[in-house]
């Protein structure tokens, strides 16, 4: 395998369970999305940092319940279209939905016309902006479920997947090399593979402690603050 070469290929898009790389750091949010069919008022708001498994764990909640996914800008033209005895999801509701829309909707889960409405976002439900104080009120009582960081174990495991994504054939020993070295983040190693492969395929070469160590010197905002 160390003698291979980068591809360059595009990271292949796989919301599926097996591919979803667990940890402690979404332990608490993977339970609570599986009790989905109990959630007070059935709603639940799942947030997070941008690249923490968000919208995976969106689609693997969508297979499980029967669920739409959808954007929250698409919210207010969507609204009166959405069939009742349907669980929805609906992606960027804290920065993309519009605020009465929201509302409207979350009142038909309490209704019960909605079995479930998952709700992702980057921030907790109790700062979002909306001049709707009913809308206020009923966020500030939502149940929540967090996505943190991850720990080493998961973010070893984690870049293992997003090597596999690209195809990029790596030497041994290249994630311990790169852990204490690179942005404790999901984005930040997002954004560090992406680079490596960037510079492998340039040099034609695999992915090793030489290209680890110029993408991490050339651009240093990729690696640890």
């Amino acid at each position: 395998m160390g003698e291979q070469l980068a591809l360059g290929l595009p990271p292949r898009e796989d919301y599926s369970a097996a591919s979803f790389v667990d940890g402690e750091a979404n332990a608490s949010a993977r339970w609570a999305l599986a009790g989905w069919r109990a959630w007070p008022g059935r709603v639940l708001v799942l947030y997070g940092p941008a690249g923490t498994g968000k919208t995976h764990l969106t689609h693997m909640w969508a297979r499980e319940a029967g669920g739409l996914v959808f954007s929250g800008a698409d919210l207010a033209k969507k609204l009166e279209s959405l069939p009742d005895g349907q669980a929805i999801a609906i992606e960027d509701a804290d920065r993309l939905a519009d605020r009465a829309a929201l509302f409207h909707l979350m009142n038909r889960a309490q209704r019960e016309n909605i079995p479930a409405l998952l709700l992702i976002a980057r921030d907790a439900p109790a700062r979002w902006q909306t001049d709707i104080p009913d809308l206020q009120s009923r966020l500030k009582a939502v149940s929540t479920a967090e996505l943190q960081e991850p720990d080493d174990a998961l973010l070893a495991r984690l870049l293992k997947k997003l090597f596999a994504d690209r195809q990029s054939p790596l030497v041994d020993g290249l994630i311990d090399y790169l852990l204490p070295r690179m942005e404790r983040s999901v984005e930040g190693a997002r954004r560090l593979v992406e680079a490596l492969d960037r510079e492998a395929l340039a040099r034609r070469t695999p992915i090793n402690r030489g290209v680890a160590r110029r993408v991490l010197d050339d651009q240093p905002h990729i690696g640890e603050d």
